[in-house]
Order: structure tokens, then sequence, then C-alpha cells
């Protein structure tokens, strides 16, 4: 039998502020919050495959910057933020790629300028901190999506053409693998709690949100769908971080949990250790709420592109979740 398990519509904090729709002609504005791009020629190709969207690209003053592994100093990254919220020429905002540093900038950010300015937010990973803060000071939603470097496959633009230009509620389902084999094994989900919840969805980067845990930047999870996903993390270490989330009383606000990929998670070299499906099923399943991981987000060639602070529903044992209204206006 399913779990009973049923979020409110909102979370707490400001009420949800909505970014305007995508056309062709608009014009996108590429931001580097945190870390440097070496090649100019990756900034030549992102501003290609954004030409082969219908769209212009206009870039923040910092981009191809270096300070250290950043691009620029914190308060040039902040001002590249802000000078693209402000802008009245640009309709979104795209980051150019990850890394480290985004938090770093938080304080230096102008959240009414921003809150009055609202566009759509593009990236994941280390823009998490971005996604996060912003949804918690002003209420916007964001789009947790591939960044600027990212390969832009078919798989992705499923997701991100309808969601951003059409306003469309898409259902997030895996793709089916193309594999020979008799039964999929690429992109399957597992169910660690099985139900149905809904609530706005709220996450992105494990380590990255985990790191704002007693900061004013992390927004309220009360009845909220708890996403997350990682990279190159040992096992133990997202047990350490899922602890602290717990503790923290994050885990035990939520109504649902949507476990991404988390790419190149191994044991290391221990032997007779936890497995990662077996933490997540020690810190999920005591929850009793739904939870399933291996959803089609995070550190992939493609991904979905999902509205931070949009409300879902979702289904653990489909392994799926669907958006309930537009997360543009």
């Amino acid at each position: 039998m399913k779990a009973a398990a049923q979020a409110q519509a909102t979370t707490g904090g400001p009420p949800v502020l909505l970014p305007p729709r995508l056309k062709a002609g608009d014009t996108v504005g590429l931001i580097e919050p945190a870390s440097a791009t070496w090649e100019p020629f990756a900034i030549q190709l992102i501003e290609e495959a954004l030409a082969n969207l219908g769209l212009k690209s206009k870039r923040a003053h910092n981009i191809l910057d270096r300070d250290g592994y950043f691009a620029g100093d914190d308060q040039a990254r902040a001002d590249g933020v802000n000078q693209m919220f402000a802008d009245p020429d640009v309709a979104a905002i795209m980051s150019v790629r990850g890394g480290w540093g985004t938090a770093r900038i938080l304080p230096f950010l102008d959240f009414d300028l921003i809150g009055q300015n609202p566009k759509a937010l593009i990236g994941y990973s280390d823009i998490t901190a971005l996604h996060l803060a912003i949804h918690a000071r002003t209420g916007m939603v964001t789009f947790h999506g591939p960044v600027g470097i990212s390969a832009w496959g078919q798989q992705s633009l499923e997701t991100f053409k309808p969601l951003l230009f059409d306003a469309a509620m898409p259902d997030y389902v895996n793709p089916v693998a193309g594999e020979d084999r008799l039964v999929q094994r690429k992109w399957r989900t597992q169910t660690i709690t099985p139900g149905t919840a809904r609530g706005r969805l709220l996450g992105g980067n494990l380590t990255v949100m985990t790191a704002l845990v007693g900061t004013p930047y992390l927004p309220d999870f009360d009845g909220a769908i708890l996403f997350f996903e990682d990279i190159d993390e040992a096992v133990y270490r997202i047990d350490r971080m899922l602890t602290q989330l717990g503790q923290a009383g994050i885990l035990g606000r939520v109504a649902g949990v949507i476990v991404g990929n988390c790419t190149d998670c191994s044991q290391g070299s221990s032997i007779g250790g936890f497995t990662l499906s077996e933490i997540l099923t020690h810190h999920l399943q005591p929850l009793g709420v739904p939870a399933y991981s291996g959803a089609f987000i995070g550190h992939l060639t493609d991904q979905f592109t999902v509205p931070e602070g949009g409300l879902v529903e979702m289904d653990a044992d489909a392994g799926s979740f669907r958006l309930l209204e537009p997360a543009v206006r």
C-alpha cells in the first residue's frame, strides 16, 4: 500500500514569483558566479548554442576574468549577476559553468533588485547556492538545468524548451535507454519509500546545499519535495551530509524526496562498507514520506530542467514527478 503523503501547496517564505517565459529573439545574459573559464572558444560555443535556440546572448563584464580559480573576485562576480538582473534588455540568465565560489558572492547580491526584475535563472551544480538563496530571499522560481558549457543534447531540450518557452507542465519520466538488453538497466529508478506527495520542489547539489545550513540563504523546506544530486563524493560523505540535514531538522520537514544521480560516488577503498543505496535507505526510509532515487537530474551529459520552487507531484512507485502549474508566466 502506498504511504499517505500530501504536502501543502506552498512552503514558508516570500510568495512565489514567476519569471517571464522565453521567446525567440530574447537575450540571455551569461554569468560566471563561480569558477573561471579558461578557454574563450568555450564561450563562443555557448553563444552558438543559444543562437540555435533562437536566442541572443550578452556577456557579464567578468566573463573570462580570473582571480585564482574564480572568474574574478567575489564582488566582481556578484556585480555580474546584479548587472544581468538590472539590464532591461536581458530576458533570462544562464551560468556559463559551475565549479566552486557561488556561495561566496551571496552577501554581495542585491536581492531587492533581483526580486523586482524576475528572470529565468538557469544552471546547476554550484549554482545551487544561487537558486536556493534567490528563492529564500525573493520567492522567485529558478531553473536547475544545464549550464552554458553543457552538451545540450536532445534529451536536455525535451524539458528545457517546453518548460521555459511554452509554460508547459512536463511529466518528468526518465528516458528509455537504447540498450541491447532484455531488461533496461540505464536510467532506472528505485523506490525507497512508496507513495505520492505534492509540494514545492527545492534542492540541488547536496554538497552545496548542506554548506548553506545555518545561513540566511536556505529556504523553508516545510512541506517541500526535496531533490538532490552530487558528483565524485565517497559514500561516507553522502552519509555525513544527510546526517547533517537530518540533525538540522530539514529532512524531518519535507513531504517527499527525489534523489537524482550521484555520479562517480563510490565506497572508495573500504571493504564491507555501506553502499549508496543503503545510506539512502538509512536516512530517507525512516522519514515515512515517499522517496525514490535515480531521477534524470545531476552531473549527466543530458538532464532534466526542473523548476526550483515549482509545485510538483511525485510518485515514488513510478519513479516520476510532474509539474502542477506553469513555472513561467
